[in-house]
């Protein structure tokens, strides 16, 4: 059974840092392409950020240069180094894995899914 399993959510003032990690378990992340999204009340669940297998990555322009996405295979775990944290950035963010090489920032790609964890940030 596939689990992922996000932490380091937690509130910061604009300006600040947090870096977010989803642990998973029951499948190989070399083999799976992931993501993070973010979702706030009454829109849409928004992809910011996503590594394919082969290590190469795409942002969201909201995020460009301030998020980064990385990935440890070994450990099974998917990070976001959020930097230059804005109000805006506020929001509950997924970990999604595709069990395939590539992947779009469409939700319908994705098989698997965390929790989530929410990420606050204020003025």
């Amino acid at each position: 059974q596939v689990q992922l399993v996000e932490s380091g959510g937690g509130s910061v003032q604009a300006g600040g840092s947090l870096r977010l990690s989803c642990a998973g378990s029951g499948y190989r992340s070399s083999r799976h392409c992931m993501a993070w999204f973010r979702q706030t009340p009454g829109k849409e669940r928004e992809g910011i950020a996503k590594i394919l297998t082969t290590g190469s990555t795409t942002y969201a322009d909201s995020v460009k240069g301030r998020f980064t996405i990385s990935k440890d295979n070994a450990k099974n775990t998917l990070y976001l180094q959020m930097n230059s944290l804005k109000p805006e950035d506020t929001a509950m963010y997924y970990c999604a894995a595709r069990s395939l090489w590539w992947c779009t920032f469409v939700e319908a790609d994705y098989d698997y899914w965390g929790q989530g964890t929410q990420v606050t940030v204020s003025s």
